[in-house]
């Protein structure tokens, strides 16, 4: 894997941008998602990946949308969260006799916020709205769970 300089992902004004086009074929979707998080650690936040250890046969339009949503994630943890911690998970999800999915699972032990406040503001969460119109678009889920103790948001895509 191609070793990354910090200035080739930055941070402008709390969000985390990717200044180099993402190439799945090279990275995969794991290694795309995990160069977003260069800025938190950079910061001193502890950051977790799991994901298979083989790579992820995901097509690349489902992969964008995955990556997109880690992006507008990982960088509301930068922003807003102060979390200490976060982990990223990324798998399969089989149902027997049922479509397979992939799970993309952002959890940080941040703040946490008002769901409700954040999703249906005027002039905020509008990357949340955006990123649930496409998942809902393309047959996916999103499930957000907030708290003081920190926030987990679970975007599940079918594959079938």
């Amino acid at each position: 894997m191609k070793s990354l300089s910090s200035n080739e992902v930055v941070a402008v004004r709390g969000v985390l941008t990717d200044t180099h086009p993402v190439d799945f074929y090279v990275l995969g979707v794991a290694g795309a998602i995990d160069r977003l998080t260069l800025p938190l650690r950079e910061r001193g936040t502890v950051v977790h990946l799991e994901a298979p250890h083989h790579g992820m046969e995901v097509d690349r339009k489902s992969a964008t949308l995955l990556y997109r949503a880690a992006q507008e994630l990982l960088s509301n943890v930068h922003k807003y969260a102060q979390a200490s911690a976060v982990t990223v998970c990324l798998r399969f999800v089989c149902h027997p006799a049922l479509c397979h999915e992939v799970q993309l699972k952002v959890i940080d032990d941040g703040t946490g916020f008002d769901i409700q406040a954040a999703t249906q503001g005027r002039h905020s969460g509008m990357g949340l709205r955006l990123m649930r119109l496409a998942v809902e678009t393309v047959g996916g889920r999103m499930a957000i769970d907030s708290s003081s103790a920190g926030t987990s948001v679970n975007i599940t895509l079918p594959l079938d």
